[in-house]
Parts: structure tokens; C-alpha cells; sequence
């Protein structure tokens, strides 16, 4: 008995499935006229008959077809799916057979227009959904959501139970309850849709939500029956221009008189001196106008338009309700409940974006500050080419990528070596000329910024004025992505990390070395330090030398994500020192509290003033004055007989 259910079913199946093969085309041949000569508004059935023929032709027959494959055979007026082949096409007939070839010259193209090719894309969604090759099914998704119809939602369903991809079937569940929310006709199943989503972030879930939302200003003597959103007053929500356009659009009202077609129309109907029973002596108010032109209307010798008064009346006629074009009120109610559910999130989340912008910049304010803090801070030199040293920085890591290619090694290289030429660089600086204008602040300041303006020329010179590439290791591209609101490139954290890193090493180095406790006591009292064996002339080229080294790898930092050229270090010094003095002179805590606040209150300004960053700097100058005016010590200021020197 087995054996004779298993003949059966093999012949079922084979008569079956020849059967089968043969709807597509039986179809085609039914419609033929219609396939020819394809019109939008009655296709649509032909189609669908295609899709759901479950005939294996049937999506090679549309993907012809919309591609403009599919002909038609001169000769004998056969259609068949061709495909270019040299000079011509190869032909295949619609139940799959090869039909040979023919030349471009015995064939006739059928070309839909691009509404029907539409139709034609969102019929063949079903197969692409299913097909084996997961980067077409990819692709049907990305398509559905760029452009989501109702007509999508069933066939993507379909699609779901049979997902062997984790990625794809979580996709297809979200983009099916996109669609859900918006085209499916049960009212508890839309509502059901925008509930799961919650709070979600994603910019999809909010460009489905706003649609449900949309509203349309209608005019109307009592409350229509409509989802209505608010009633609107005129003058006060509404616009009276706009208010009387609406009445004029919707034929409730005639178009607003104009004075030109007023004045045309009274000189046009002037007859004895009288215009529409009122003597032209009495026409010197646009009263008397409005009155000439009402009676010409009634003598029917104008077109109809309204006058102030009667557009006036015509306004307090009516009223005005903004109206949901949703119908359904479960819908937009829960839209609404969860777009604003999702606008107190975005606040939140904005302010944490900005919170981190914020800490970012003032990591990098921190380490282009750092070395500042120590031979301004410590020393009390102010270095006006504190600047360039992170230029020559910045420079350095461009140099070392020129000879290695690994952009990770070329990094490793770029940052002891930028600390070594930029060491050197100071305390040839402070051999050569610092050393010689101590407590003398004016001239020490005179004398460096003559020295910034030496090195820039002389990297202008070596370097040229066009901005030199220090590209990130592979790795620091692209940015941590916590939603769609909060994001923070990798290179901003790198920088972070490495602003932590020196801050770890400047503690350590002036709480538990020889080196930082001779810093100290030459900061606290020079003479005493000396007379305890201790060299300060030694003490200040070091301390010089350590600033100015970490300003060369706070530019190859920099560099990493600025444009390096002999003005970067400009860019930063002005911040540099206000970081310094708002902090507190000589208190790496204090550049730190400095940093901070500089930077997240220059992204606060920014953030309010998102156009004009040169306004966002003048704003926080003229807040920074005011800070010292209060604290002139700044935010932590020093103790002792160091806070008197």
C-alpha cells in the first residue's frame, strides 16, 4: 500500500507540476492587450495574477518585464524574456524553454512606464523576500523601507517564518511593524505596532510616526465628523490671509478683491459719472468702492469677489479645526503618546551628546593646556610659542608617515619622537632666551611671540602653506554609536584616554619623583631650594623642556583629526591659556576644572548658536572675563607663600 501512495504521489506531482509551469504564461496570453499597452490604473490585477500564480516563470517574467526585457517577436507576434547577447538577444518562451535568437531589428521591446514598472517592483518583493541569496533579500528590505507601501506588508509577513538569517529576520520584524503602524486596517494592530517600539530612538520608527500625525486646517460651521486634533482661533493660530485662503480653496468663499482688479473693473462700468449707483466724487474711500463694486456684482457686471467687509464676514462665518488626516483617534492618540515619549528621550539624549562633546574638547583643551600649566603655571614664562610647539608636534607625526606606512606603527613612532624634537626645541628656547628674562613678564612675552612668528615662517618655509595630511590608524575611523542621537568618534576618545594618560603621568611625576619634588620646592621658594643643593637654573630648562615635549604630543593628537598646517598651534593657544588662568595657575587640577569648563561651556554656546562658532568663542571670552573678575585666582587657586608670588 505504501508503494501505491508513493506511485500516486509521484504522478500527481509530475502531471502537476507542467500544469503548473503553465499559469504564468496562460496568464500573459489572457491579458495580452493589457501587457502590451499597460495602463496604472488597470494593471494591477494582472499583476498580482502573476505573483500568485506560483508558477517559477512568474518573477522572471516580471523582472523582464520591468527591465524592458520582455518582446515580442515580429514575425509571428510570439512574446518570449531575452537577454543581450553580443548583437542581439537570446530568447527564452514564458514557460522556460529556449526560443534562440533574434536580432534587435525582429523584435519589439515592451517598455512600461514608470508607474507600472512600480507595480511591477512591489510584486516581485515576494520572491526577493525568499530568495536564497541573503544580500537580495537585503536589498528588497532596504527598498521597502526607502519607500514603504501597504502592498509590501503581506508579502513580508509571508516572508518572516521562513528567515534563516538572525540579522535579516530582526530586520524584517522591525520593518514589518513599521508598516504595521502605518497600513495595516486593524486599528488595535496599529496601535499594538506603536506600542512595542517604546521609547526607540530610530529615525525609521519617527518618519513612520510623523505621517499618522499630519494635519490639515478645514473650515466649517460646526465641528465636522472628523478626527479633529484643536480648534483654531483666527488671528491667533491662524493667519486671516491664510484663514480666507482656505475658505477660497475649499469654494466656501470667493477669491479676496484685489485693488487693481477693483480699480480696473470700477473705470471699466464708469458711466455718467456714477460707478454701480455711487457718484465718482464720492469714491475717495475704499468704502465707497467696496460699495460701487457690491452693486456692480449684483447687477451682475463684475465677477464676485470679496470685499474687507465681506471677507471679514465671511471669516466670523466659520470656524477653523486643524484635522488629522488619520482618521483613526486610537492611532494619532497613541502616535502622539509615543512621539512624545520619545522627545523627552531625544532631550535627554542630546543633552548626554552634548555632555560628551563637551568632555571631548576639553580633553583636547587639557592636553594642548598641559604643557602650558607647567611652564606657565609652575615657572610663570609666558610662552607665546607654546602654539608652535604643537605645530612642530603635529608636523613630526607628518614626517614619520612619510617613511612608515603603517599608520598604527607611524603613531607609536610619531609620539616619543614628537616629545623628543620639541624637549629639545624648549630647552634650547630657554637656554638661549628665557633664561635670560626671568620676572621680566613683558619682555618674556615680547620675546616669544617673536619667536612664534619665526617658527611659523620657518614651517611655512619647509612645509608650503597647504594643509599636510597625519592620517588615524584604521581602527580610530569611525565613531561609537550609542543610538541614533548619542555618537563620539573613536579618535575623540583616543585623545580622552590619552589626556588621562598624562594626567596620570604629570601626578605621578611631581608627587613621586626626585624631578617633581625638586620642581616644587623651586616653585614654592627658589632660594631655599638652592640653598638645599638643588640647581633651579637646571630645574626651569627641565621643567620648560617637559612642558614644551607634551605640547609636541598633544599636536600629534591633534594633528590626528585637524588640518596640520603653521597656524594649527594659533588655533589653540588662546584656549591654552585661558584654560591655565581659569583653572588656577599652577594646579593641574585646576587646568583640569579649567578644561571642562571651557569646553563644555563652548559647546553649550555653540549648541545654541550652531551657525556662528567665531560668535560661540566671543561669547565665552566675555564669559571667562567675567569668571576672573569673580575668581581671580581661578577655580582652584594655590596656597601658601606660592599664591603671593
Amino acid at each position: 500500500m505504501r508503494l501505491i501512495a508513493l506511485l500516486l504521489a509521484f504522478l500527481f506531482s509530475s502531471m502537476s507540476a507542467p500544469v503548473l509551469a503553465q499559469q504564468a504564461a496562460q496568464i500573459v496570453a489572457e491579458n495580452r492587450d493589457q501587457i502590451e499597452k499597460p495602463s496604472r490604473q488597470t494593471i494591477g490585477p494582472v499583476i498580482t495574477a502573476l505573483a500568485e500564480s506560483g508558477d517559477p516563470m512568474a518573477d522572471d517574467i516580471l523582472a523582464a518585464w520591468e527591465a524592458k526585457r520582455l518582446v515580442i517577436r515580429k514575425a509571428d507576434g510570439a512574446m518570449f524574456i531575452s537577454a543581450p547577447d553580443g548583437a542581439g538577444f537570446t530568447l527564452t518562451a514564458l514557460d522556460g524553454a529556449a526560443a534562440g535568437t533574434a536580432t534587435k531589428g525582429e523584435i519589439v521591446e515592451l517598455k512600461p512606464n514608470a508607474g507600472v514598472r512600480g507595480l511591477i517592483s512591489t510584486a516581485l518583493v515576494q520572491f526577493t523576500l525568499s530568495d536564497p541569496d541573503p544580500v537580495k533579500r537585503q536589498a528588497a528590505l532596504d527598498s521597502i523601507a526607502k519607500d514603504p507601501k501597504a502592498e509590501a506588508l503581506t508579502p513580508l509577513r509571508a516572508s518572516i517564518a521562513g528567515e534563516t538569517d538572525a540579522t535579516l529576520k530582526a530586520q524584517k520584524e522591525r520593518l514589518e511593524r513599521l508598516l504595521t503602524l502605518r497600513f495595516d486596517p486593524d486599528s488595535a494592530a496599529r496601535v499594538a505596532a506603536i506600542d512595542s517600539f517604546g521609547a526607540d530612538l530610530g529615525l525609521d520608527l519617527r518618519g513612520a510616526l510623523n505621517p499618522i500625525l499630519a494635519t490639515t486646517i478645514v473650515a466649517a460651521t460646526e465641528p465636522p465628523a472628523a478626527n479633529i486634533d484643536r480648534t483654531l482661533r483666527v488671528g491667533r493660530d491662524v493667519d486671516p490671509v491664510a484663514a480666507y485662503e482656505i475658505l477660497v480653496a475649499a469654494g466656501l468663499a470667493p477669491a479676496r478683491l484685489t485693488l487693481d482688479v477693483q480699480r480696473d473693473a470700477l473705470i471699466a462700468n464708469l458711466k455718467d459719472g456714477m460707478v454701480g449707483g455711487v457718484a465718482l466724487a464720492d469714491l475717495d474711500s475704499r468704502a465707497a468702492r467696496d460699495r460701487a463694486y457690491t452693486a456692480l456684482e449684483d447687477q451682475g457686471a463684475v465677477p464676485f469677489a470679496a470685499t474687507d467687509d465681506e471677507a471679514a464676514a465671511a471669516l466670523a462665518a466659520y470656524q477653523f479645526y486643524e484635522v488629522y488626516t488619520e482618521t483613526d483617534p486610537a492611532v494619532t492618540a497613541a502616535a502622539k503618546a509615543a512621539l512624545d515619549a520619545i522627545g523627552t528621550k531625544v532631550g535627554v539624549m542630546q543633552t548626554a551628546d552634548l555632555a560628551l562633546d563637551g568632555l571631548s574638547l576639553a580633553s583636547i583643551y587639557f592636553l594642548a593646556a598641559i604643557g602650558l600649566a607647567i611652564t606657565f603655571g609652575v615657572m610663570g614664562v609666558i610662552n607665546m610659542a607654546h602654539g608652535e610647539f604643537i605645530t612642530i608636534g603635529a608636523y613630526t607625526g607628518y614626517v614619520v608617515q612619510l617613511y612608515i606606512t603603517d599608520y598604527t606603527a607611524s603613531i607609536i613612532v610619531a609620539l616619543p619622537l614628537a616629545f623628543a624634537i620639541t624637549f629639545a626645541a624648549g630647552v634650547a628656547m630657554e637656554r638661549l632666551v628665557i633664561r635670560h628674562l626671568y620676572k621680566r613678564p613683558l619682555e618674556t612675552l615680547l620675546a616669544t611671540f617673536g619667536i612664534s612668528i619665526a617658527l611659523q615662517q620657518i614651517l611655512k618655509n619647509v612645509f608650503g602653506t597647504q594643509a599636510r595630511p597625519l592620517t588615524s590608524p584604521a581602527w580610530l575611523d569611525g565613531a561609537w554609536v550609542l543610538n541614533d542621537v548619542v555618537s563620539i568618534s573613536y579618535i575623540r576618545i583616543a585623545i580622552f584616554v590619552l589626556a588621562l594618560v598624562f594626567l596620570g603621568f604629570f601626578l605621578w611625576l611631581m608627587k613621586r619623583t626626585r624631578l617633581g619634588l625638586e620642581v616644587r620646592a623651586v616653585t614654592q621658594n627658589p632660594t631655599m631650594a638652592a640653598s638645599m643643593g638643588i640647581n633651579p637654573d637646571r630645574i626651569n630648562m627641565l621643567t620648560f623642556g617637559l612642558g614644551s615635549g607634551i605640547a609636541g604630543i598633544a599636536g600629534v593628537a591633534i594633528g590626528l583629526f585637524a588640518k596640520v598646517t603653521s597656524e594649527l598651534g594659533t588655533d589653540y593657544i588662546v584656549q591654552s591659556f585661558m584654560t591655565v588662568v581659569v583653572g588656577g595657575v599652577g594646579n593641574i587640577w585646576g587646568t583640569l576644572a579649567g578644561a571642562t569648563m571651557i569646553g563644555g561651556l563652548q559647546k553649550v554656546i555653540e549648541f545654541f548658536n550652531p551657525s556662528n562658532t567665531l560668535a560661540a568663542q566671543t561669547y565665552m571670552i566675555l564669559f571667562i572675563i567675567l569668571f576672573i573678575q569673580v575668581r581671580p585666582r581661578g577655580i582652584i587657586a594655590l596656597r601658601g607663600r606660592a599664591a603671593g608670588d
